[in-house]
């Protein structure tokens, strides 16, 4: 699938980190990008930025989802391209202490069902509504393609570390669901891809403490550096526009394997 100006996106998660360089790429092919987003003012200035449309979408709620779509439809047409970078890493332990008390805790359910229903449920919302939409489209070649899609996992998918269990079991469901979504729409000419990212320059980051970020980076076989949103915005496109690259995922990762901590 060429990616060009006659070609609309819809990217979650674009307010900033790998789904902000996903959207700056995908402008920068002429395709107009929908920024999905909570983050109204950070939203709004990439959207800005790339002449796309910013839709305030809060993934976890039908309704919001639906407004989103409808709004960046409204704008920019029936989206072919669908990038879901929405997500968060939230960290605990399956059975924690009480700082002051020392004393045994459950793990708090609320943070774990907050994780499966942002990166999981979320992404699998945003991935059907916005196929539900593709599949009225007219194929755009013989082979009866109608839309593509990426999703963003985690390494934490296949090696979670300590503190990880929520996380790893959300990004695990995507990578999981992402055979079984591929041969759902194969009837429909939608194709749908996974990336599994390893530790990145994203704002979480960035914000941590420069011996932490090098100590990380150190830990990458190779290249020894973290990686750049850039780098999975490339990635993406290249999911997007390879048109026998189907129900895969891919993990980039610079060789690294979690350890258990």
């Amino acid at each position: 699938m060429k990616l060009d100006s006659s070609l609309a996106a819809v990217v979650t998660g674009a307010a900033s980190g790998l789904g902000a360089a996903t959207a700056r790429a995908l402008a920068g092919q002429g395709v107009k990008v929908a920024v999905f987003d909570l983050n109204e003012e950070a939203g709004e200035a990439i959207a800005a930025e790339i002449g796309g449309v910013f839709c305030k979408v809060d993934v976890t709620d039908d309704a919001s989802v639906d407004a989103g779509f409808a709004k960046a439809r409204s704008a920019h047409g029936q989206e072919r391209v669908l990038v879901n970078c929405a997500g968060i890493a939230p960290a605990a332990k399956t059975v924690g202490k009480n700082r002051e008390t020392g004393v045994p805790r459950a793990h708090d359910m609320a943070l774990f069902e907050k994780a499966i229903g942002i990166n999981l449920i979320g992404t699998f919302r945003c991935i059907s509504k916005s196929a539900a939409g593709m599949v009225t489209l007219d194929p755009l070649d013989a082979a009866g393609t109608r839309g593509a899609i990426v999703n963003t996992a985690s390494v934490a998918a296949q090696d979670g570390q300590i503190g990880q269990a929520a996380y790893a079991a959300s990004k695990g469901g995507v990578l999981a669901m992402t055979l079984p979504v591929a041969r759902d729409l194969m009837s429909e000419g939608i194709r749908v891809n996974t990336i599994l990212p390893g530790i990145f320059e994203t704002p979480m980051m960035t914000g941590m403490p420069q011996q932490v970020q090098d100590a990380l980076a150190a830990m990458v076989p190779f290249p020894k550096r973290l990686g750049k949103p850039e780098e999975y915005a490339r990635l993406a496109l290249f999911l997007l526009e390879h048109d026998y690259m189907n129900g895969e995922a891919i993990r980039l990762d610079g060789a690294i394997r979690m350890g258990p901590k």
